[in-house]
């Protein structure tokens, strides 16, 4: 009887499947090409053995299910969906990317780390300096509870630069409607960031028809809304940012703490120019600017 105990705990290893050395679990939320895009750069850098679950419709039981039975040594989470679903594991490192505003899902990470959708604000206003040089107050409508940690970081960075925010808490979409009239004659451009109060599709044609209305210039994240309307764009390199993640993968893989990862913004950006909208707000582009964007005619 003494024996028992031992030799079944012995034949319960003995039967596990173990991990396979630097095996890596990919949950991805859509078969999208900025997901396939950001899961390419990481692949360039992080060379282990991949599975990949991919699916809106996986469950958080069966995530958390392939997960026990894989038993990978890490977990790579693309998209916002995934990484909600993933959260509830805490003994298994977990790497995010293509998530907007991380910050406001996670409360105790200790395992996760990764990077964010956003991108700083001190580079997207280097990049804004570059294009509208004569910038000086910006207007940003926003969510507290959505952006609000993100908007706290701009204040410095646009202190820095000699910059000055004009801001509106909104709390629904009518709001951010209502408040964009509010900016009328007090800033030279409209800078909407990725909150989904602020930005969805029951308000975006109506900021972007009032800031053609009222000549003010709309930066926003992403290129679509360039195409829509808006000035300019600065969004995230879906490869780039894989890149980054599959480097913090490679640190955590080598033995490093995940909890002595920090998170971080994306660190590279493509930028859009929409020249029909200059034209109508008579703003002149740097033909620099041209030459390193892309560019709408």
């Amino acid at each position: 009887m003494k024996l028992f105990f031992p030799l079944m705990i012995l034949t319960f290893l003995l039967l596990s499947p173990p991990a396979a050395p630097g095996e890596i679990l990919v949950v991805q939320s859509l078969p999208i090409k900025p997901y396939n895009d950001a899961l390419q750069g990481f692949r360039a850098v992080c060379k282990s053995k991949i599975n990949k679950l991919v699916g809106p419709e996986l469950s958080e039981s069966e995530i958390i299910a392939n997960v026990r039975k894989k038993r990978p040594e890490l977990i790579l989470a693309i998209g916002m969906d995934s990484l909600l679903k993933l959260k509830v594991i805490k003994d298994v490192p977990i790497v995010y990317l293509m998530v907007l505003n991380p910050k406001t899902l996670l409360r105790d990470g200790g395992n996760i780390t990764g990077v964010s959708m956003n991108i700083a604000p001190e580079k997207q206003f280097s990049i804004l300096r570059e294009v509208l040089p004569h910038i000086r107050k910006i207007g940003i409508l926003f969510d507290p509870d959505k952006t609000g940690f993100y908007v706290g970081r701009a204040y410095n960075a646009a202190s820095l630069m000699g910059m000055e925010l004009l801001t509106k808490k909104v709390h629904s979409s009518r709001e951010a409607v209502a408040a964009m009239d509010g900016l009328k004659g007090k800033v030279d451009a409209l800078w909407l960031l990725p909150d989904t109060t602020v930005v969805n599709p029951a308000t975006i044609d109506l900021l972007l028809l009032s800031s053609i209305e009222n000549k003010i210039p709309v930066i926003t994240f992403s290129d679509k809304y360039a195409e829509k309307g808006a000035l300019i764009s600065m969004e995230v390199d879906a490869v780039e940012s894989g890149k980054q993640a599959g480097e913090m993968a490679l640190r955590i893989l080598g033995g490093e703490d995940v909890k002595g990862i920090m998170d971080e913004d994306s660190r590279d950006s493509v930028l859009t120019v929409n020249l029909i909208v200059a034209k109508k707000l008579g703003i002149p582009i740097n033909a620099n600017v041209i030459k390193h964007a892309r560019v709408i005619r």
